[in-house]
């Protein structure tokens, strides 16, 4: 027995022991990467930025501290952080070019990739090269990388260059199964982001919307890339059509899609022929994580603060794992815009926003916050991938409104989604209900029946009020009068383009051209940009990884899943859901 006891005590201590060593190397490794990260990068002479186009592309990047620690590679790519890459290589007299491998990259809209084509451009007006290299283009990728002046793909390689389509999900008939329906009240004809629960079609007015925004996109791609490798529009849509994806490598030389068939290896020759080095050189590289540490031009001037309000817009934050991506928090937010007013060093504001609504409750109180704010300085919007329904309401206070060509905007209309579970209980799971009450609604949404006539009466009243109060927030915004804004209202989306005729925005521009119109509005000389919510400490972020915020688990699951990730989480989340919203269809399937 004596023995035995020795052999567990001795096992407990080697495992304290074993713990506390691994506690230590895990904090060394920390302040390692704490030490590191807030270092400068020096940057070599002679440099190329190397752009890796692979993962999923957000508006803002997520730092994971233990993908760090262990020396993995984050799946997270930042908008924001691609185009200060960009613009620092630009101005950085050592880094002699950009290349660009292409990869599986998912972007999280049309307009975040033009946005980063943009900013290519902006680099090659420095006369520096841009050269891309790809195993595969995706449309997408191709679309970004067809800005390079030189663009080669692997001789099995392939170009996929097919066209945009839409293919929307319907869930009504699975919700069926379960005993579940879903009841609806909505202002807005063109708004369809109920379709996906109540309906098993595309209802017309969709599907016009619809036609009308990714034709729009298209078109964009079609100009852009007709520009930048000098082939006919009429050409593009025929490759197109053709579906030159599987077409003959060499093929893909002639139409002008690539510039030569190299494999790999022979990638770095081409490169070091632009470098002006010899073959047997190293070319000094320097990667997008690189670039966050390299030192950007000298901050000069007066502030004007970028603050990004990206995600869905929800009420609070609930703390439970089905909230999984960045939102839009309605009371964090205004709590944050109260300190940038209050802010004296702060002389404007820019609202970057991407979003595709959310909660009409939530909307409201931002709205409110941005008007304040407003009020004691100047307020420019910078719309990217989304700035719809919710993500409208929230911009259309400002006093200039920036969209990209491929924004999608508008979406102005509200409507409330009730489920309904007694079919579940009653005929699937054989649960029985009966009722005492004391007044006539007294079990108004009561689990055991769907809403009646007079109850769903009252209801729409409610959500008219809501439309009514969300349509004069805008015509006071963007002073019109409110029968000019109901004819491009009812829900209609619309894209940055069509939205700039219509005086749902002011300009088409990017978002250092907000900055500028804030610093313009401000009456500033000198101003540089800081960005605002400044990114979470090291340990928090590692906090909420061990909670099981963005856990691995959700980031597996989307990847697994690809598009169907999208509909089952709302399948998944329907209960959790603002009631009321003002927001575009749950998932804008273009692809």
């Amino acid at each position: 027995m004596k023995d035995f006891l020795k052999s567990v005590l001795a096992t407990i201590t080697g495992i304290v022991v074993l713990g506390i060593i691994m506690a230590i190397i895990s904090v060394i490794s920390m302040v390692g990467l704490v030490a590191s990260s807030a270092g400068s990068t020096k940057v070599a002479e002679n440099s190329v930025f190397t752009l890796m186009l692979s993962g999923q592309l957000d508006e803002r990047a997520t730092d994971d501290p233990l993908s760090m620690i262990y020396g993995q590679v984050s799946d997270n790519l930042g908008l924001e952080d691609i185009v200060s890459a960009i613009k620092k290589a630009k101005d950085n007299e050592d880094i002699k070019g950009i290349y660009i491998e292409a990869g599986m990259f998912s972007s999280d809209s049309p307009a975040s990739s033009h946005a980063i084509r943009e900013a290519l451009l902006d680099f090659k007006k420095s006369g520096k090269w841009i050269v891309a290299y790809g195993d595969t283009y995706t449309q997408n990728t191709y679309y970004i990388c067809s800005v390079a002046d030189k663009i080669y793909l692997n001789p099995q390689g392939m170009v996929d260059w097919h066209g945009l389509a839409s293919n929307p999900y319907f869930v009504k008939d699975l919700l069926a199964k379960f005993g579940v329906k879903v009841q609806l009240c909505k202002v807005g004809k063109y708004k369809s982001a109920p379709e996906m629960l109540t309906a098993d079609k595309m209802s017309d007015a969709n599907r016009e919307q619809v036609t009308a925004y990714i034709t729009g996109i298209w078109n964009v791609m079609l100009k852009d890339v007709s520009a930048s490798r000098n082939i006919p529009v009429d050409s593009l849509n025929a490759y197109a059509d053709r579906f030159v994806a599987l077409a003959e490598q060499n093929d893909l030389v002639k139409m002008k899609l690539v510039d030569k068939l190299i494999y790999t290896d022979e990638v770095k020759d081409e490169i070091k022929k632009l470098l002006k080095i010899d073959k047997d050189d190293e070319i000094a590289q320097l990667t997008l994580a690189d670039m966050k540490n390299v030192k950007g031009n000298k901050e000069k001037g007066d502030k004007v603060a970028v603050y990004y309000a990206y995600g869905e817009i929800i009420d609070s934050e609930t703390g439970d794992m089905l909230q999984q991506e960045h939102n839009i928090v309605a009371n964090t937010v205004c709590k944050d815009l109260e300190a940038l007013m209050n802010d004296d060093d702060v002389k404007a504001v820019v609202l970057r926003v991407n979003s595709p609504g959310g909660s009409a409750y939530a909307s409201e109180q931002i709205w409110h916050s941005v008007s304040q704010l407003k009020a004691k300085k100047p307020v420019v919007v910078s719309m990217g991938g989304y700035a719809a329904s919710g993500g409208y309401y929230i911009s259309c206070a400002a006093n200039y409104i920036y969209s990209e060509p491929t924004t999608i905007t508008g979406s102005i209309g509200i409507f409330g989604m009730f489920p309904d579970f007694s079919g579940l209980l009653t005929e699937k799971l054989g649960v029985k209900f009966d009722e005492v009450k004391t007044n006539k609604h007294a079990a108004f949404g009561t689990m055991a029946r769907p809403f009646n006539a007079e109850e769903m009466a009252l209801l729409d009243q409610y959500i008219g009020r809501g439309y009514e109060l969300f349509r004069k927030r805008v015509a006071d915004g963007r002073k019109q009068p409110v029968a000019n804004i109901e004819e491009i209202a009812q829900g209609r989306v619309w894209l940055g383009n069509d939205a700039l005729g219509i005086k749902l925005v002011d300009a088409i521009g990017s978002l250092d051209d907000a900055i500028k119109k804030a610093a313009e509005l401000a009456k500033l000389k000198e101003y540089h940009a800081t960005n605002y919510p400044e990114p979470e400490d090291w340990w928090i972020s590692l906090l909420e990884k061990a909670n099981g915020k963005g856990s691995y688990i959700d980031n597996e699951m989307r990847q697994a899943l690809g598009e169907y990730y999208e509909p089952l989480r709302l399948v998944k989340t329907i209960n959790h859901q603002s009631a009321i919203q003002a927001r575009l269809p749950y998932y804008l399937n273009i692809n």
